[in-house]
């Protein structure tokens, strides 16, 4: 039994690295500025959209990698360390890049959610008055 469950977990994640890879290679083909692996999320998205691929298919490696997203972190936090000069010379402007950035995504991120309860809040009002 855990060899299946371990085969299942293996295979999603194939899912993912396939896209990664997929994505890397859209990049390298078109020559686009932007990172292979945002373009392997913007087909992950896509796929799950489209009915292509369904959520239950790859929820729980998703699961394993959100869980353990923090660890994904530490090589990035170990390569700013060798960039103390670039932090020293232009840290102010990082600074205000980092707040203002910060600022907006939860700005977003708060509007988003006040629409979709909204939305959720106006479905379900239309669902009591229908069944009534």
């Amino acid at each position: 039994m855990k060899i299946i469950v371990f085969l299942k977990f293996m295979i999603q994640l194939l899912v993912f690295i396939a896209l990664n890879y997929a994505g890397s290679f859209i990049v390298e083909f078109f020559h686009l500025p932007i990172p292979g692996n945002v373009i392997g999320m913007i087909l992950l998205f896509i796929l799950l959209t489209a009915g292509i691929i369904r959520i239950d298919w790859i929820e729980e490696v998703s699961s394993f990698l959100i869980k353990h997203l923090g660890f994904f972190f530490i090589p990035i936090s170990v390569g700013l360390m060798t960039l103390g000069q670039v932090f020293l010379s232009k840290g102010p402007a990082l600074l205000i890049i980092l707040i203002a950035s910060a600022f907006i995504g939860m700005a977003c991120s708060g509007l988003v959610v006040q629409t979709l309860l909204k939305r959720k809040e106006g479905v379900q009002t239309e669902y009591r008055r229908h069944n009534l």
